[in-house]
């Protein structure tokens, strides 16, 4: 009896350290859930509603292009995505049907998840079809978590017209991505790639809103919770004019069927203010193709054109300009003082310093300046350039804004180049010759100019001297038309010389319409203009065709500039784009009462 008693007590002892400890166990879970609930309750309720809400954006309509008299140039159409909501743990049997509806590989679908950070709903495909947002809307149960995005589909009317100055979106990259977190940009978004999308997409992509949805744990959505309306894109009202545009994209089409070719650029805009009027660059492309996803035969149709579509020629390409630089070489030789304007020069056939002459070999005899530039006469320059030497006649072109970026509002825009003795021998490492400087003078050699800069050279003439920043937007306002910003004319630059100077220059540019080398082409023509024609030599084929000028002669409201890759001679090819060109910008001015 007093043994099992002994045993009791030992089994006894043995109890109480574990019912202590027992009971210290339940103590301190009492305690951590009371501090859960207290302290740190509102965390996971946070926690608990990150699982269970869901915020779906509602992206924000892009702000509408308008040309200068309000006519409707780029816009939005309505579309819609399919996304997933971002679960715990994704559905594989749902993304394979996603998969299979979508025509997209489920390696790509599992890409787009695995490279998502946040709540967001993971964007698969932008601009479905309406069948596809029929069969997800009437089998919601048969794709959880997967959701229907509205959302605005960029829509250029124009589709190829002014493709290059609109530019286009896309969906941003993850570089892009990575650089513009900060600014509110999400995976999935469109983002302006080129042209005035890319420049002023800050403006106009406006801010994205959004609803608060419920899901079940399958991701289903139960109910609304909030809704904040997105905010639009402010517009954007262009310089552009809309008919002069595809008056100027006919012109230029029609020549390059004509005679064969297959690339050109044109621009046309108001030497007084800087304004650019219209821009056309070919061959062109849709940029249509891109605001729903380009597809693979698309891009490798506009990637392997040998003529290269996705080019603003109008800003990007680098052309020697041929005897349209002669008027650089002129107004520079009567400023510096080298020749005057009634000094003769006889032209023989070639210069008497080194055998040079014209392209067709002609010899024009005794010529003062006025003549010289009317029938564009090489040995009358040759002999202008021999009296400035290279280094003034830079100094002149560079005041012409040459050899350095006009600053429009454009992406990629390329500086071209003035022909000196540093750059020969940074590039070349090689002495100058004076051959070189007699090429300069005629626009040939290493001298490099965009259409764009000579519009602006061809358009200072026009303004007497100033020289004024390029754009192509007006205003900046919102979708009810208030202003946001107005870009007011912009002084670059001003030619330093006599009015004086300028006034012969004109004259002689005048002339060349009259009795020159554009005369033919402007013959009856019921406005008076101004003009140079020009032929640019071209190593690697045919010879390029270009031509300036501006009108009206006496009150310059339009200047353009036409360049035809291997066109020949510019008074064949590009004389009657730009004839073409001022007569429509004449037409439409006299319609509107501005004449």
């Amino acid at each position: 009896m007093l043994e099992i008693n002994n045993n009791n007590d030992d089994y006894i002892g043995r109890l109480k350290p574990l019912t202590f400890l027992a009971v210290l166990v339940i103590a301190i879970l009492i305690v951590r859930v009371g501090y859960l609930q207290i302290y740190d309750g509102e965390y996971y309720a946070r926690l608990a509603d990150g699982n269970r809400i869901r915020v779906i954006p509602s992206v924000a309509p892009r702000g509408t292009f308008f040309d200068r008299n309000g006519q409707l140039l780029v816009t939005n159409r309505p579309g819609f995505a399919v996304s997933l909501l971002p679960l715990s743990e994704p559905n594989q049997v749902v993304i394979e049907k996603v998969s299979k509806l979508l025509n997209i590989p489920v390696e790509e679908i599992q890409k787009k998840i695995d490279a998502h950070v946040g709540f967001d709903p993971i964007r698969i495909k932008t601009d479905i079809t309406p069948d596809v947002v029929t069969i997800i809307e009437e089998q919601k149960n048969e794709y959880p978590g997967v959701v229907i995005e509205v959302q605005p589909i960029r829509n250029y009317i124009l589709m190829q017209e002014g493709a290059h100055t609109f530019g286009y979106v896309s969906e941003i990259s993850d570089e892009e991505l990575e650089r513009k977190k900060e600014e509110g940009y999400r995976s999935g978004d469109m983002i302006g790639k080129f042209g005035l999308e890319k420049v002023y997409d800050k403006e106009i992509r406006g801010e994205n809103g959004g609803e608060q949805v419920e899901v079940d744990v399958a991701g289903k959505p139960v109910q609304i919770l909030g809704k904040k309306e997105p905010r639009p894109g402010y517009d954007l009202i262009l310089t552009i004019d809309k008919d002069l545009q595809t008056a100027a994209e006919q012109a230029v089409d029609s020549m390059l069927a004509q005679i064969h070719a297959n690339a050109a650029a044109a621009v046309v805009l108001n030497p007084q203010n800087g304004e650019v009027l219209a821009m056309v660059s070919r061959p062109a492309f849709d940029p249509n193709l891109f605001a729903h996803g380009i597809s693979e035969k698309d891009w490798n149709a506009i990637n392997t054109n040998p003529y290269h579509p996705m080019d603003n020629k109008t800003i990007t390409g680098e052309y020697p300009p041929g005897s349209t630089f002669k008027i650089v070489t002129g107004t520079a030789a009567l400023a510096a003082g080298k020749v005057t304007p009634e000094e003769k020069i006889f032209d023989s056939g070639t210069h008497w310093l080194i055998p040079k002459g014209n392209a067709g070999g002609e010899a024009l005899g005794w010529l003062n300046f006025r003549a010289a530039m009317a029938h564009s006469d090489n040995v009358y320059f040759y002999e202008m350039g021999n009296r400035l030497g290279v280094d003034l006649l830079g100094h002149y072109a560079k005041m012409f804004g040459l050899g350095e970026v006009t600053g429009i509002d454009l992406p990629y825009e390329s500086p071209g180049l003035v022909a000196s003795k540093e750059y020969k021998m940074k590039v070349y490492e090689e002495e100058w010759y004076i051959s070189e400087t007699f090429d300069a003078a005629i626009g040939q050699g290493f001298n490099l100019v965009t259409p764009l800069q000579a519009a602006m050279v061809m358009g200072e003439i026009a303004a007497n001297g100033q020289r004024f920043k390029p754009h192509l937007v007006k205003k900046i306002v919102t979708q009810d038309g208030e202003l946001v910003r107005e870009i007011q004319p912009e002084l670059s630059g001003t030619l330093e010389i006599d009015p004086s100077i300028i006034h012969l220059v004109q004259d002689g540019l005048h002339e060349v319409t009259k009795s020159g080398t554009a005369a033919r082409n402007f013959g009856g023509f019921p406005y008076e203009v101004a003009g140079k024609t020009g032929t640019a030599e071209n190593p690697q084929g045919k010879d390029h065709g270009w031509f300036v000028g501006y009108g009206t002669f006496d009150n310059p409201t339009v200047c353009v500039a036409v360049i035809v890759e291997n066109g020949g001679y510019g008074a064949t090819s590009a004389v009657p784009i730009g004839r073409k060109i001022l007569e429509a910008a004449f037409a439409i001015e006299e319609q509107r009462g501005k004449f």
